[in-house]
């Protein structure tokens, strides 16, 4: 963090574009048995979340950091804190129905955002984990739109 501005380090976008292929060729490589995680006290978990592209109607895959709610599994559409939203986000919200893969097998889900109350009380309880320390908030204000916290609900196959 700057001393000056307050504002939060990101590593640069190349950073992070590597670090997230890298993450992928891992879970590939190893058949799923490496890069997924279940969370565990405090520390988020790691899924695999799978969409259809809204414009090709290829499934696309990508790993994010999540905690569940209940029989709900909550994470953030936050393209590494970048401006624009994630195209797994816009690919959602085109077909909710997607699938997720966790180390305990997959799961049929619908995706939604939430709103109100619902994703007030959501955004603090992802900011209590993996010591954001209440500095969440530090890093969505590098945004220039609210980021969607994304409630995936389980639902029959």
């Amino acid at each position: 963090m700057s001393a000056r501005s307050g504002r939060p380090w990101v590593p640069p976008r190349w950073f992070k574009r590597a670090a997230w292929r890298a993450h992928r060729w891992l879970y590939r490589v190893s058949g799923g048995r490496r890069g997924l995680r279940s969370p565990s006290g405090r520390t988020s978990g790691l899924l695999r979340l799978r969409v259809v592209g809204r414009k090709s109607g290829v499934e696309r895959a990508v790993i994010l950091a999540y905690f569940e709610d209940g029989e709900r599994l909550v994470t953030l559409a936050m393209n590494g804190w970048d401006d624009p939203p994630p195209q797994w986000w816009l690919n959602l919200r085109a077909h909710p129905d997607a699938v997720v893969d966790t180390v305990d097998g997959s799961v049929h889900v619908r995706g939604r955002a939430a709103s109100g109350e619902e994703r007030r009380r959501l955004w603090a309880a992802f900011d209590a984990y993996d010591g954001w320390g209440a500095g969440i908030d530090r890093f969505a204000a590098l945004r220039s739109r609210e980021t969607p916290v994304v409630v995936l609900e389980r639902r029959d196959g």
